[in-house]
């Protein structure tokens, strides 16, 4: 058993679950769509080559959310 990360429902983990980590198809929509509308992010340092051109941080043509 173990948590559906979207719902944290108790859940099998075997390949009668089709849906695994999930409880259902709806929760893994849920997580797809967080992923999809950047809900979701994995911190990264910026590029040394996106400050090469004299931009500050703040400056940066990136989005920063």
């Amino acid at each position: 058993m173990v948590e559906c990360p979207t719902c944290q429902k108790q859940t099998q983990f075997t390949p009668e679950n089709r849906w695994r980590p999930f409880c259902s198809e709806r929760c893994k929509l849920i997580d797809l769509g967080e992923w999809a509308s950047e809900g979701y992010q994995i911190p990264a340092e910026p590029d040394v080559e996106e400050f090469s051109i004299g931009n500050t941080p703040e400056e940066s043509p990136y989005t920063k959310h």
